[in-house]
């Protein structure tokens, strides 16, 4: 089971979605594994992902308690791929993000090599996935779906909010904060990137995508045709 099996929208804007995450069993291939999971995100970083990190220091995107709340609108985000992998300490869940399907196929070639021993999962459309393993020659163990919402679905947030909050499974990105923003931006107030950016700090493990996050705040925000 895992948490990024939730993201919600249509086939069309999961097109650019992608995670790869490792893991270990506890008392079974947990011993020694931190350079493993440092040559999981190593291999990863070869092939430009959009966010990786780890599930107990957090991802590329993270907040500072030494600004000002003013300062993360306008501060530019340092690439901390280095700093990610080398903050491993314990066996964890690491992952990695990627916008495009070659990049996760080459990102697979890799790991095949490395033989690392440890638990591979694809969070992406089954038939994405599904064809990535066969073109690899990885053959799947299993594969989990996601069943959807169930209970009182008019308490849900709309649409719109779901599809950015659902990229955060451990619910750090609050459905106000992602409604504000998405209002931000329809403002004119940030633009996708400035809200894209300050949303992604808040996701504790590396596993919201801000390339899917931009796009979808750009379409939220573009005109509709016959101004409806």
């Amino acid at each position: 089971m895992t948490n990024t099996l939730h993201r919600y929208g249509d086939p069309d804007t999961l097109k650019n979605d992608y995670i790869v995450f490792a893991i270990a069993t506890r008392k079974r291939n947990d011993e020694n594994s931190v350079e493993k999971f440092k040559t999981f995100l190593r291999l990863a970083a070869q092939h430009n992902p959009v966010n990786m990190g780890d599930a107990t220091k957090g991802g590329m995107y993270q907040p500072s308690k030494s600004l000002t709340p003013i300062v993360h609108w306008h501060r530019e985000d340092p690439v901390r791929i280095q700093e990610v992998i080398e903050g491993i300490d314990k066996p964890t869940t690491a992952a990695a993000v990627f916008d495009n399907l070659q990049a996760v196929k080459e990102f697979l070639e890799d790991l095949k090599k490395a033989d690392l021993g440890l638990s591979i999962n694809i969070s992406a459309l089954t038939d994405d996935a599904n064809r990535c393993c066969k073109e690899v020659g990885i053959t799947r163990h299993s594969v989990e779906y996601s069943l959807g919402f169930r209970g009182a679905l008019d308490k849900l947030p709309d649409k719109q909010v779901l599809e950015i909050t659902t990229m955060c499974g451990h619910g750090m990105i609050s459905a106000h904060f992602a409604k504000k923003m998405i209002d931000w931006v329809r403002e004119g107030r940030r633009t996708p990137e400035e809200a894209t950016r300050y949303m992604a700090r808040f996701c504790s493990c590396g596993v919201f995508n801000p390339v899917r996050a931009k796009q979808l705040l750009e379409q939220v925000c573009r005109p509709k045709v016959g101004g409806k």
